[in-house]
């Protein structure tokens, strides 16, 4: 039986974030599929999936971190929220904009914004907006092209695989214990 796929994230490193909101310009235009003056001459809302936030002197991305265990795919009611491939994943059809996925999010990473068209008998007309590492810019061989990623001039952000991270840090943390122990010797 395959090992399930573990979660791939989107790696935020605060000490490089200069706060430029490149990488929010860039996700709304990915998930818009017009460019910024296509968007304004329609009077188009952008919606971007990642927020920079200012906490003390950094600037922290916000987003979603695809949760092994997502709490936002087990509040949602009607099965919006699913996890498929390493991601989880909205079907956006299926959402009633009921905000339970917001409230159970611990990161505040998902927003319910209202797309601005009325359907018969609906009366909640918002829909959950969340990073989905851009899985409609996959190409043919696997590899994601998340936009936030691409656009970000500091490299703050990355996209990165749990397993290949956990294996980096194991390497540096032995790398640090192995020097440590040299100068005690």
């Amino acid at each position: 039986m395959p090992e399930p796929k573990e979660n791939s994230i989107i790696y935020a490193d605060a000490s490089k974030c200069v706060g430029c909101k490149q990488c929010e310009l860039a996700c709304a235009q990915a998930h818009s599929g017009c460019t910024l003056p296509e968007a304004k001459a329609n009077s188009y809302r952008l919606i971007s999936r990642i927020h920079i936030v200012r906490v003390d002197e950094l600037n922290v991305p916000m987003l979603c971190r695809q949760c092994e265990d997502a709490p936002c795919a087990y509040a949602c009611p009607t099965g919006a929220i699913y996890q498929e491939n390493g991601i989880v994943q909205i079907s956006e059809n299926r959402c009633v904009g009921c905000k339970v996925c917001v409230m159970a999010c611990p990161f505040g990473a998902i927003e319910v914004l209202h797309e601005g068209t009325t359907q018969k008998g609906r009366t909640n007309l918002g829909v959950i907006k969340k990073c989905n590492l851009c899985v409609h810019r996959i190409d043919d061989d696997g590899m994601f092209h998340c936009a936030c990623v691409e656009a970000c001039p500091t490299k703050a952000l990355r996209l990165v695989s749990l397993t290949d991270h956990r294996k980096q840090l194991m390497i540096a943390r032995a790398r640090e214990a192995s020097v440590s122990s040299m100068h005690k010797g």
